[in-house]
C-alpha cells in the first residue's frame, strides 16, 4: 500500500513564507546561525501558536473567539495571586487555571449556541467581563509572585530543548490528529454548511461549544507559558485575540469557516513571530507591528475572497454544460 503525506490546502503558501522568513533571519540575525537561535523564536511564539490553534477550532467551525487575550491575562493575574510565590501550590494553581480556560470557553460556546448570540458579540463581551474583573481584582497593579516551579514551564527545559517547545509540538501535533477524526472533519463541514450538518445528524450545538472549549483550555495553557518568561502584569495578554486571528488567516484558513488546516494555522502563528523578530533586528519600530498586522490580516482575508470567488466562478463554469448537456439529452430522448 502506498502512503503519500500530503498537506492540506492551503498550507503550501504559508509554509513557504515561513522558510524564507527562516532563511533571511540566518543571514540577518547571527544568533540564527546556530540551532539555539530557532530554539529560541519557538520558544517566545509558543503561546502564540497555541492560541492559533485555539482560534483555529473556532473560527473553522464558523466563529470569533475575541476573549482569549483577555483570558491570558486573567490566567496570569490568577496564577500570581493565588501560588503567592509557593511550589507547594503550583500543582493545583495550574489545574485551577486549565479549568478556568474551560469554564470560560463553555460559557462562550453555550450562550453563542443555546442564546443565538453571535460569537463575535459574546466574546466581545466575555473580553470586557475579564478586563473589568482583572482591573477591580488588582486595581490595575497585580500582586502576589509566580512561584519558580511555575515558571519553569516557559524558562525551563529538558536538556537543549525549552518545555514550551515541547509542550507547542504536542499542542500541534494532538490538535492534527483530532482534525483528521470524524469529529474534526464535521467540524470544517459545520463552517461550510451548518444546515447540511445538521441534516446528517451532527451535534452542531455540541461542536460549536467543543470549538470554544478547546480554544479557552489553550489559552489557558498559552497563559502559563507566558508567564513562565514574560512575568505578571495586567497588560500580559493585551492584543494577543488580534494576533491569533492573524495568525490563522495567515495560515490560510477562511474567516466564516469550512476551510483550513492547523498545520497552516500554526505555521501563520509562526511566520508572524518570525516576521517581527526580522523587523526588529533591521531596527523596525515595534510601535508599527499593529500596522504591519493590519496590513497582513487585510491583505489575507482579501486574498481568500477572492480566492473564493475565483472557485465559485470555475464551480459554475463546469456547471453549465452539464447543464446543457443534461437538456439537450432530454430533447433527444424526448
Amino acid at each position: 500500500m502506498n502512503w503519500r503525506p500530503r498537506l492540506a490546502d492551503g498550507t503550501a503558501p504559508v509554509l513557504i513564507v515561513l522558510v524564507v522568513l527562516l532563511v533571511t533571519l540566518a543571514f540577518v540575525g547571527p544568533t540564527f546561525s546556530e540551532p539555539a537561535g530557532y530554539l529560541a523564536l519557538l520558544k517566545r511564539a509558543a503561546p502564540l501558536v497555541i492560541l492559533a490553534v485555539g482560534q483555529y477550532f473556532v473560527i473553522v467551525s464558523g466563529g470569533f473567539d475575541l476573549s482569549v487575550g483577555s483570558l491570558v491575562t486573567a490566567a496570569v493575574v490568577i496564577a500570581a495571586r493565588l501560588s503567592d510565590g509557593a511550589d507547594a501550590n503550583t500543582g493545583w494553581v495550574i489545574a485551577l487555571l486549565l479549568g478556568f480556560g474551560l469554564l470560560v470557553g463553555l460559557v462562550n460556546g453555550l450562550i453563542t449556541t443555546r442564546l443565538l448570540v453571535p460569537s463575535f458579540i459574546v466574546t466581545l463581551g466575555m473580553l470586557l467581563v475579564l478586563d473589568g474583573a482583572v482591573f477591580l481584582w488588582t486595581d490595575g497593579a497585580p500582586r502576589g509572585a509566580l512561584a519558580p516551579s511555575f515558571r519553569v514551564f516557559g524558562r525551563g527545559g529538558f536538556g537543549q530543548v525549552p518545555w514550551s517547545v515541547l509542550i507547542l509540538l504536542g499542542v500541534v501535533v494532538a490538535a492534527a490528529w483530532f482534525m483528521r477524526s470524524g469529529t474534526g472533519r464535521t467540524l470544517v463541514a459545520l463552517g461550510d454548511n451548518e444546515n447540511a450538518v445538521r441534516l446528517a445528524g451532527g451535534a452542531v450545538h455540541r461542536l460549536r461549544v467543543l470549538a470554544f472549549v478547546l480554544s479557552g483550555l489553550l489559552a489557558a495553557l498559552a497563559a502559563i507559558l507566558l508567564a513562565g518568561f514574560a512575568g505578571v502584569s495586567a497588560q500580559v495578554g493585551q492584543g494577543l485575540e488580534f494576533r491569533a486571528i492573524t495568525a490563522v488567516v495567515l495560515g490560510g484558513v477562511v474567516l466564516g469557516g469550512g476551510r483550513g488546516s492547523v498545520v497552516a494555522a500554526a505555521a501563520g502563528a509562526l511566520s508572524l513571530e518570525a516576521l517581527f523578530t526580522l523587523l526588529n533586528l533591521i531596527g523596525v519600530s515595534g510601535a508599527l507591528e499593529s500596522a504591519v498586522q493590519g496590513v497582513i490580516l487585510i491583505a489575507a482575508v482579501a486574498a481568500a475572497a477572492h480566492g473564493k470567488q475565483l472557485r465559485r466562478t470555475h464551480e459554475q463554469e463546469v456547471v453549465r454544460p452539464g447543464r446543457g448537456g443534461a437538456a439537450r439529452a432530454d430533447g433527444v430522448h424526448q
